[in-house]
C-alpha cells in the first residue's frame, strides 16, 4: 500500500482516480479547495486555489505532513506552476507531472495547435479572432460551422459551436479565444502513458458515446475500443504526446473530419476524467512514477 496524494479530489478526475486507488488498496490523501463536496479518499485536506502564490508551498506542506509517497495533480490550473517547481527542485516529493515546457504548451489551446501543426500533427484549421475581419471571413477560411473556445480552460467549459446566421458580435472577441474548424465526425478521448525512460508509450482508445452539449462538450459516456478498430486514433494520440515532449498520463481529444481523417482538438497533460474506463493506464503510471524500493 502506498500513500498517494490526489489534488482536486472532489473534481471529476480526482474522483475517478480516488476510486481506482482505493480499489487497489492504496491510502488516498485528498486535497481540494472545496471542503464539503464528497470525494473517495482516506483523509482530506483543504488547500488554497491554484492561482494563490502560496499554493506550491501549501501543497508541499501537506505532502510532508501526510508522508505522501506520490503526488498526482489533476487540476489544470495548477499544472504550470507545479511543473516548474518540480523541475527547479522546489517540490521534491515524487510527482506525476510532465516537464514544464510541455505543460505550458498544452495549457494553451492556441500554442498547442501551433506546436502540433509545426510537427505535422493533423489539427483542425484554426486561428485567433484578430486574424479575421468578421464572422463571415472566419467561415470562408475555416468552414462553417466553426468552434469558438477559450485558449485556457478546463474540459468543455466555454466551448461554442457558431453556425451560419449567428448574431455573434465578432468585434467584441479578443485573442483569449481560439477559433477552430468544426470536425463533425466521431469524437475520441484516447489516453496515453508516455514513460519517462525509453519504454514504448501505452495508448488506450476511448470513444465518446455522448457529449454534454450535443455537438460538443464533455463526454457523457465513453467506451474502450480495441486498438485494431481505431489504429489511426491510437497512433495519433501517441504522436501528439511525443511531439509536445509530455511524460506520464496524457489525455487527448481527437475528432474525425467529414472525410474520416482524425484531427487533434486539444491536449491535457494529466489524467482525464475517463481514466476509470482504461484502468491499466493508472497501473502503468504508478509503476513509472512511484519511488523504487531497493
Amino acid at each position: 500500500m502506498k500513500r498517494i496524494l490526489v489534488t482536486g479530489c472532489a473534481g471529476p478526475v480526482g474522483v475517478a482516480l480516488g476510486q481506482q486507488l482505493l480499489a487497489q488498496g492504496h491510502y488516498v490523501i485528498g486535497v481540494d479547495i472545496n471542503a464539503k463536496a464528497p470525494a473517495p479518499v482516506s483523509e482530506r485536506h483543504r488547500i488554497v486555489s491554484a492561482s494563490h502564490p502560496g499554493m506550491v508551498q501549501a501543497l508541499y506542506s501537506i505532502a510532508c505532513r501526510t508522508r505522501a509517497d506520490l503526488v498526482i495533480p489533476t487540476v489544470s490550473e495548477e499544472l504550470p506552476v507545479l511543473a516548474r517547481a518540480v523541475a527547479d527542485g522546489e517540490f521534491p516529493t515524487p510527482t506525476v507531472i510532465s516537464p514544464p515546457e510541455g505543460v505550458d504548451v498544452a495549457n494553451d489551446k492556441f500554442f498547442t495547435m501551433m506546436a502540433l501543426a509545426s510537427k505535422r500533427i493533423p489539427v483542425p484549421l484554426f486561428g485567433l479572432p484578430s486574424e479575421f475581419v468578421c464572422l463571415e471571413d472566419a467561415f470562408r477560411e475555416l468552414g462553417a460551422p466553426l468552434i469558438l473556445k477559450p485558449r485556457v480552460s478546463r474540459g468543455g467549459r466555454g466551448v461554442q459551436v457558431i453556425d451560419p446566421g449567428s448574431r455573434l458580435d465578432w468585434a467584441s472577441l479578443d485573442d483569449s479565444l481560439i477559433v477552430q474548424e468544426f470536425a463533425p465526425g466521431t469524437e475520441f478521448a484516447p489516453v496515453v502513458h508516455m514513460p519517462r525512460g525509453t519504454g514504448e508509450p501505452r495508448t488506450f482508445v476511448l470513444q465518446k458515446t455522448g457529449l454534454k452539449e450535443g455537438r460538443v462538450g464533455n463526454a457523457t459516456g465513453v467506451e474502450l475500443v480495441p486498438s485494431w478498430r481505431q489504429p489511426a486514433v491510437g497512433v495519433l494520440a501517441a504522436r501528439t504526446a511525443a511531439a509536445l515532449c509530455l511524460t506520464g498520463p496524457v489525455d487527448v481529444d481527437i475528432r474525425m473530419r467529414a472525410n474520416g481523417t482524425p484531427v487533434v482538438l486539444e491536449v491535457n497533460a494529466r489524467f482525464g476524467a475517463n481514466s476509470r474506463s482504461a484502468p491499466r493506464l493508472l497501473e502503468h503510471v504508478l509503476c513509472d512514477f512511484l519511488p523504487k524500493v531497493p
